[in-house]
Formats: structure tokens, sequence, C-alpha cells
């Protein structure tokens, strides 16, 4: 019996398609997006930037909120998003001063952390009112952040905070010859450079910038887990490393930040002089910053003669305590730490 070339080929089994071949397909569209992602990175730093800042930003919000709960009752009177500068949100302010005081007060001016690339003064604004409820004013200061805002816009950027705070201290209930500069962890950097820029003339002409405040009016600085040697930021390895190299690209907008005057004039450990200020220095047994950063910053600083008050934990202290442990009030050496700052803020004020 004979059939037709259409017979012969409807009675053929098909081919079934291999599941190899949708497996190749999906391996090669991973592979690509992989390397669009490599080239990419390779190219810029905001892809990582934003990673980098949205997981810093819900830790910002959760700490945040953790403090909240350990602010006194205290009644406050609060100035919220004052603007020092005409940058919009970047360049505001929030003051915090007790409802009972009659006169100006010694002054606590922050500068918020995050990397230098996430962050805002709302992160410590509860611990400002902590600090408020106690009889000082407390200011928590915004500057553009990173990949935003080029380095040095940001140390700008707070000069002119100062100097507005000087300005309108009478209104801020500011005591301008009672200035303590603090900050933490990237705030702590730039609190440092602050200060090393308002006692150092040879700093300042480096910097190209006219200090807002004489070196005598700056009567403190509160460092807690900052980076003060950018040469020993730059050697790490690792996710640590990767993650604050990637920020410090954002933030002096050059890949090779290390190699140049943004790495040089960021390390003020090289740069600080017997005139810096008298300074608290904190930072948790488990945050490697503190044993890379930190205590070197203490012990140099004591080298030339800085009053220096530290308060550092033993290596095999438990609980270990992380990055910026000084924020997390539910602890109670975060308490320990929050006592020590106070009474180093009342030893070196007068009200």
């Amino acid at each position: 019996m004979t059939t037709s070339a259409h017979e012969d080929e409807s009675d053929r089994p098909k081919r079934a398609r291999r599941p190899w071949h949708r497996t190749k397909v999906a391996v090669g569209l991973v592979l690509l997006v992989t390397a669009v992602v490599a080239i990419i990175g390779a190219l810029t730093p905001w892809p990582s930037a934003m990673l980098i800042r949205s997981v810093f930003t819900k830790g910002g919000d959760e700490t945040a909120t953790e403090m909240e709960k350990h602010v006194p009752d205290t009644a406050l009177t609060e100035q919220l998003d004052v603007a020092y500068a005409d940058g919009g949100a970047d360049t505001t302010m929030d003051v915090f001063t007790p409802a009972s005081a009659t006169g100006p007060l010694p002054t606590v001016v922050w500068i918020h952390g995050g990397a230098w690339i996430s962050g805002s003064k709302e992160n410590v604004d509860p611990y400002m009112r902590i600090l408020a409820a106690d009889g000082y004013t407390a200011i928590a200061v915004n500057y553009t952040i990173g990949p935003e805002g080029e380095y040095p816009l940001a140390v700008h950027q707070l000069n002119d905070a100062l100097a507005y705070i000087d300005a309108h201290a009478d209104e801020l209930n500011v005591d301008p010859n009672q200035i303590v500069l603090a900050g933490d962890s990237a705030g702590g950097q730039l609190a440092s450079q602050m200060a090393t820029l308002m006692t150092s003339p040879d700093y300042a002409e480096i910097m190209g910038i006219t200090p807002a405040l004489k070196a005598e009016q700056v009567v403190a600085t509160v460092l807690n887990c900052g980076v003060y040697d950018l040469a020993a930021l730059a050697a790490l390895d690792g996710v640590v490393g990767w993650g604050l190299k990637t920020s410090m690209w954002a933030y002096a907008g050059t890949k090779t930040w290390a190699e140049g005057s943004t790495g040089s004039t960021m390390s003020t450990i090289d740069w600080v002089t017997e005139d810096f200020p008298t300074t608290y220095i904190s930072g948790g047994n488990g945050d490697g910053l503190t044993w890379l950063q930190s205590i070197p910053m203490a012990k140099r600083l004591d080298e030339l003669g800085v009053d220096v008050t530290t308060l550092f934990w033993p290596a095999a202290h438990e609980p270990a305590l992380p990055h910026e442990y000084q924020f997390h009030l539910d602890m109670p050496d975060a308490q320990t730490a929050l006592q020590q700052t106070i009474d180093f803020l009342d030893a070196h004020t007068s009200r």
C-alpha cells in the first residue's frame, strides 16, 4: 500500500524541544545581564551606591525609631528645616533647645553618618532631643550626600551651616563661644574635618576655605565610629571594603579617590594639630573601624597633647558592639556611652 507525502509527514512523530535548549537561553540571558551590570558598575558607582543607600536608609530609620522611646518628656522648643543656605533640603538643619531656656546655651552641632552617600538629619533628631533635654541646644545638620554632590561640596556646606549658626546665635539659643562639633560614622569624619579646618590655618589654606568659626569658639568634639585615615580604608578587602570603596567613589566623584587630594584631605589623622579641640571618641569592639580608625585617631591626638576622652571596649566584650552602637539605646552599653557623652559635655561646657 502506498502512502502520500502528506500522510507520511502527519504520521511522523514530532521531535520534542529539548529542555537544555531553554536552559541555554536562560543562562545566556543571565550572563548577558551580569555582563551589562558589570560594565555599568565599572563605569559609574550609581547602581551600587543606590543599593548601599537603600540598606543604610532602612537601618537608619529603624535606629531612629529605637531611639524615639528613650527621648525624655522634657518640653523642647523645636525649629525644624531651618535653611542655612539656598540648597533646598540639603542645606537645612533641625534645632532643639529646652523650652525653659532663658538665654543662649552650649551647642552641639551634629553631622549625621551614612557612608557619605545616605542618611539625613532626621536619623539623629531623637539623639538631639535627648541632649537638648539635658540642657543643651542640639542641632542636626543636613548636607548633600554623594553621588548627587561631590567632595568637597559637603565641607563647604557645613562651613556655611556653622557661619549661619554663628550669625543667628540669638534666635537659635546658641552660645557661639561654646560650640561642640559632633558626628557619627561618616559624620564623625566630617566633624573631625570641620574641627581641623577651624584649628589649623595650613589645612584651611590647602582646602581653600575660610573657616566660619574661630578656633576658640569650638570647645570640643564628639567623634563616634568615624573614619580618619583614608589610606587604611582603601586597603580593606571583602564586602565591607567593597562597600566603603564604592561609597567613596560616589562621594568623591572619582574611582581614584585614594590617589589624590580627596583621600589626603579627608584623612584628618594626618592634619590634626595640638590645637585640635578636646575630644571624646568612641567605637564598638565589634566594629572593624574602631581598631582601624578610632583607636589610631585617639592615639594620634594623645601624642599631640590634645585632651582625649575615650570609650573603647575590650576585644572580647560581649555582646560585640556594632558600628554606631551608641544609637542602639535599648542596649545597656549604649546607655553607658550616652551618659559618658553627657558627662563629657558637662565637663567641657558651662551653663
